[in-house]
């Protein structure tokens, strides 16, 4: 309860004062002050109607599996994008090309999205993400705002944190949370620092046939691996990433997992690692190419750093990585340049599982200390190169100077901030203006809701003095965000004709039922207000199949306008698919259950939507 005294304090003073303020009747003018205060902070985050936010707020959804959309100044939540959960208002898991990503899980934890990036600058074209409980990889497309792609990373347990992208997409790489034997096989406890590793993986992302694939892996020691980040310009080939429970403990981590005094960056030249592997220097582990730092020698460092950090970021210029123990109240600023001299000079202090370990004060820049603030996690930057820290205990965020290390500013937030992020952050070009802190506990800010209270996310104002402007809930907390510029994002309106793709229909006369065998094809339309399944049937709003039928029904939208989506659900058989303007999407299931079942449109569509409906009858097995 310590870390709540200095804030409430803080709003226990706060309200004194403001009761004093009110209780002067002769002084209104401070009562028109602060009221003109607050009129000026509702017009800068006031986006009218017909007007559009000037950046999009992409938030992970933690353990929800999903991808919050938001829109900044507003702060207006525009758009759930289902990744790595089920999401039955679109029916992401029920037709087929979702089912098939989903891969047969029925949840994730997705941590980290990183936006495709060209020489350093966010392009708008796609979105990564990881999912820490079932060790997967997507890929969302931006023009429609859909998943494409999911893959399973072997070898690994809890892809917590891509290194983001490296500076034209080349890369996206995936340290793991948790250090496990290869393959995952059964190991005991006991051999822990022998059998269990730690696994980074390097994704390819093939933009032409929209997949992922693992290009190769790093085997490194078993330790836990935390937030990373891709180098630019200069430091371009290079990536870093933090580590935790360099005690190699299996129990009780809390306490074994904080004894020593230092945990370590790794600092790895991707490009080096890359010609490791075209030269053949690597093992092959489940079908995986990977390297083993201890038997191929190069290209991955130690940098000693403060204990158990959250965070390590690259500066916008590239020259210096920052990171952060959140044990520790200093955040250091390390040099590339001078990691790059150490590496050649060979200023190493020994080397752990076969990698060295550059000497703390060959790299170290300096380090920062802001009086009281407790707990430093993450940092972003702004457009004149300042640094924002998130302060995890002293539930602040403080903006210092990283060539000097001068504290500049510091804004309380309500409370306890993981990450942070500002506008275009983890690029080469920073806009500045607006961070927005990404809270972890939001107390009594709104509402009640029961014991279990939403989490927050509060817009801070740095164009000048930092600023709270805005504070709105979101649930469940964001473990990370990136904010991209608006403009750059080009969406379609409705999805082109494909006259290559073999289960779309686009017009009512070429609707039809296929019958082969027990398997039952239907080839149907979706329009404002009707389905079309047979056109030439007596009904053709009807599906009528056997039961043990094993069914596919392929519904297009030919309603080629904008924001008119159709659904389609069968009542009692617990299937639900979305078909947007233009699209053809499919469903595949046995009609196991005989009867009459309506089927009709879940997504409202006109004035007739109610009556948008037909029936699925399933003839009972004689």
């Amino acid at each position: 309860m310590k870390k709540w005294i200095p804030i409430a304090s803080g709003l226990l003073a706060g309200f004194i004062a403001a009761t004093i303020s009110f209780a002067d009747f002769s002084s209104n003018s401070k009562t028109e002050t602060a009221s003109a205060n607050n009129k000026s902070d509702a017009e800068k985050v006031y986006v009218p109607f017909g007007k559009k936010d000037d950046y999009y707020l992409f938030a992970s959804g933690g353990h929800s599996g999903q991808m919050f959309i938001y829109g900044v100044p507003s702060m207006r939540k525009i758009r759930t994008i289902p990744v790595f959960s089920p999401d039955s208002a679109t029916g992401y898991g029920f037709d087929e090309h979702s089912k098939k990503l989903m891969g047969g899980y029925t949840w994730g934890d997705l941590h980290h999205p990183a936006l495709s990036e060209t020489k350093g600058d966010y392009d708008g074209k796609w979105m990564f993400a990881t999912d820490v409980g079932n060790s997967r990889a997507a890929v969302v497309d931006l023009k429609t705002f859909t998943t494409k792609d999911i893959i399973k990373v072997p070898n690994t347990a809890g892809p917590h944190c891509a290194a983001f992208v490296t500076e034209n997409t080349e890369y996206m790489f995936l340290p793991t949370r948790f250090a496990v034997p290869l393959g995952q096989k059964y190991e005991k406890l006991d051999d822990y620092s022998s059998k269990y590793r730690g696994v980074m993986s390097a994704v390819t992302f093939d933009e032409k046939n929209v997949k992922l694939n693992i290009a190769y892996q790093v085997a490194l020691p078993p330790w836990s691996y935390d937030l990373s980040d891709a180098g630019k310009k200069s430091s371009k080939d290079w990536a870093v990433m933090t580590t935790y429970n360099t005690e190699e403990a299996t129990t009780t981590m809390e306490v074994k997992a904080s004894q020593a005094d230092r945990d370590y960056i790794v600092l790895f030249n991707w490009k080096e690692l890359a010609k490791m592997v075209k030269d053949g220097q690597y093992e092959e582990v489940n079908g995986q190419k990977m390297i083993f730092p201890e038997k191929q020698k190069g290209g991955i460092y130690l940098v000693p750093v403060a204990k158990s950090p959250h965070g390590v970021d690259v500066t916008p210029d590239g020259k210096y990585f920052i990171a952060s123990g959140k044990l520790a109240p200093a955040m250091t600023v390390f040099s590339f340049e001078k990691a790059f001299k150490a590496v050649q000079n060979k200023e190493f202090s020994g080397e752990r599982n076969g990698i060295p370990i550059l000497k703390y004060e060959s790299v170290m820049e300096r380090e920062v200390n802001p009086e009281n603030a407790l707990g430093p996690l993450h940092t972003q930057f702004d457009d004149k190169g300042m640094a924002y820290t998130t302060m995890f205990i002293s539930s602040e965020i403080v903006k210092w100077d990283p060539k000097t290390g001068k504290t500049l500013d510091r804004v309380p937030v309500q409370y306890s901030p993981g990450h942070s992020v500002s506008a275009e952050g983890d690029t080469v070009a920073p806009d500045g203006k607006w961070l927005i802190a990404l809270n972890k506990i939001a107390k009594d800010s709104y509402l009640s809701v029961g014991p279990s209270h939403p989490e927050s996310m509060q817009l801070i104002d740095i164009s000048g003095k930092m600023k709270i402007i805005q504070s709105v809930p979101v649930d469940p907390e964001p473990h990370y965000a990136q904010m991209i510029k608006a403009d750059k994002i080009k969406t379609i309106e409705v999805y082109p004709k494909d006259p290559n793709n073999k289960d779309a229909v686009y017009n009512q006369k070429d609707t039809k039922i296929v019958r082969k065998g027990n398997e039952v094809h239907v080839y149907g339309i979706a329009m404002r207000s009707r389905f079309v399944f047979e056109a030439k049937a007596k009904r053709p709003d009807v599906i009528e199949v056997n039961q043990g039928d094993h069914v596919f029904i392929h519904l297009t939208n030919i309603d080629f306008d904008e924001d008119i989506t159709h659904g389609f659900a069968i009542n009692d058989y617990d299937l639900n698919m979305e078909v947007q303007p233009g699209q053809t999407n499919t469903m595949e299931f046995t009609a196991d259950k005989a009867g009459t079942f309506p089927l009709y449109c879940t997504n409202f569509c006109s004035a007739l939507h109610q009556e948008m409906n037909g029936y699925f009858l399933v003839k009972p097995k004689q």
